[in-house]
């Protein structure tokens, strides 16, 4: 039997002891510890490394908004509150599941097998680098996001920070473009210059540029200058 290793963070204790108890009937969930606030939760989520968290949102001084940003590597999430008002913009941020407290039982069921799945899939793909489908927690000034990484087209770094562009968005991320590049499909995104990576899945045009460069033009209309460098890399990387 497979185990998804699993940890309860809310700032109630019989809070927590209701989602314990909610899976003592799904033995697969292998629940490894829990958290009260959210800096105990980092500190829990970076040891840990857990499959999936069961997050409070409204918790004193930070939220679970707040964890996710704070966050390196997110793991899968089930937010549970009691303040039904969050419900849709947990939604808009395609959370895996948004559960209401009291936890019912037959909703919980159905979260469970969405988690199971959402789990399984993310098992067959490679350990190191995030699938395509994986959605990414950006928390932005007042403005949250979850966003698949097929959905990113470019990023664009900006010292520590990286900005991502996609739909007719942009967002800032505390994170190195190094550190961005690392995580992702190098058979997918490209590194086009010392500032840029893009999504060649929106790749328009290629043209030469001078100093044999290479010009890219994406769908959305933005252009990237490749380095030289990098444009004898992109020619091999794209050849038989």
């Amino acid at each position: 039997m497979k185990r998804y290793k699993t940890i309860i963070i809310d700032d109630e204790r019989l809070a927590r002891e209701e989602v314990k108890r909610a899976l003592e009937i799904h033995p697969e969930f292998e629940i490894i510890g829990e958290a009260s606030h959210v800096d105990q939760a980092i500190k829990l989520i970076e040891a840990e490394e857990p499959d999936i968290i069961f997050l409070d949102i409204h918790m004193p001084e930070k939220s679970g908004f707040d964890l996710l940003e704070e966050l390196g590597a997110v793991p899968e999430v089930v937010f549970t509150t009691a303040y039904d008002q969050y419900a849709v913009k947990a939604f808009e941020l395609n959370a895996l599941d948004y559960l209401v407290k009291p936890l019912r039982q037959e909703r919980f069921a159905k979260t469970i097998e969405k988690v199971k799945q959402e789990l399984l899939h993310k098992r067959k793909a490679s350990p190191e680098i995030l699938p395509m489908h994986r959605k990414i927690f950006i928390k932005d000034g007042e403005a949250c996001h979850f966003i698949p990484l097929s959905d990113i087209r470019y990023i664009e770094s900006l010292e520590n920070y990286a900005r991502l562009y996609f739909g007719n968005q942009k967002a800032m991320i505390k994170r190195s473009l190094n550190l961005l590049e690392e995580k992702l499909d190098p058979t997918i995104f490209f590194r086009a210059n010392r500032s840029q990576i893009i999504n060649t899945h929106y790749i328009k045009d290629i043209h030469p540029h001078f100093n044999n460069r290479l010009q890219i033009k994406l769908t959305s209309g933005e252009t990237i200058d490749v380095s030289s460098r990098q444009s004898a890399k992109f020619r091999n990387w794209n050849s038989l």
